[in-house]
């Protein structure tokens, strides 16, 4: 059975940016690429003259990795701080490698914050998580832990979910996987159930509880006695599973 099938996407913010100058087109345009989510900063317009500082006035200077991409739709030359700490700049329609090696130069003060705030959290991070006896992953090593994850709940929780479906007797009309905050899932009127990914992370039992009891709401859509009622029968530990959820979630581990 084939249903629509969605994931919310990562979330982008602004960087560094000045317009591109008024010349021809590049012949060479590079494909668009989503934007990370990073911190970010606005700026006039380059001089094209490289600020002086006093040699003291501020730390050594981390070197970053400059990376210049190209794209035929950017308006601006853009700057971004990679989830892989490089430094990524966007070269705009009509643009030069040369200019946008200018601008990046100019923000070399906010490139240098943005990678030592960077380096000071994952620090943190590091003691924090090796002071509670845990390996010590940086932000970004989660981040790809948590990519895979999703992935992984895209592939495995929607079949689960239809299967658990066919059991009880209930047709689903649409399936997302989402990254919810604050509920493990929920089911609307029209038959669509979405799911939080991280309940890929669960025992196989809680994961079941929390995919029949959004079933259930097709069923009856509050939370009445009725509705329990008909959890129950479908899922007679899901007063167990239900308390494993509300520890879990009390100490912080989803």
């Amino acid at each position: 059975m084939q249903l629509p099938l969605d994931l919310d996407p990562d979330t982008a913010h602004s960087a560094p940016s000045h317009p591109a100058p008024p010349h021809p087109a590049s012949s060479h345009p590079a494909p668009s690429h989503p934007a990370p989510s990073h911190p970010a900063l606005s700026h006039p317009a380059p001089s094209h003259h490289a600020p002086s500082h006093p040699a003291l006035s501020h730390p050594a200077p981390l070197r970053p990795v400059l990376v210049f991409v190209r794209h035929p739709r950017a308006k601006r030359y853009l700057i971004r701080i990679t989830g892989a700490g490089t430094v990524r700049v966007t070269v705009p329609r009509g643009g030069s490698k040369r200019a946008a090696a200018v601008f990046a130069a100019e923000q070399h003060v906010w490139i240098d914050a943005q990678l030592r705030v960077r380096a000071e959290r994952d620090r943190r991070e590091h003691e924090a998580r090796t002071s509670r006896g845990e390996s010590g992953a940086t932000h970004d090593e989660r981040r790809v832990r948590e990519r895979a994850s999703i992935a992984r709940a895209k592939l495995e929780l929607p079949p689960r979910l239809l299967e658990l479906a066919e059991c009880h007797g209930v047709t689903v009309s649409r399936i997302s996987i989402r990254n919810q905050r604050w509920r493990w899932g929920s089911c609307s009127r029209s038959g669509h159930i979405c799911l939080n990914w991280r309940l890929v992370t669960m025992p196989a039992d809680v994961r079941d509880y929390v995919l029949i009891h959004e079933l259930m709401h097709l069923k009856r859509m509050d939370h009445s006695p009725r509705f329990w009622k008909l959890v129950a029968e479908a899922c007679p530990d899901y007063e167990k599973a239900r308390a494993w959820l509300k520890h879990h979630a009390r100490a912080n581990e989803f």
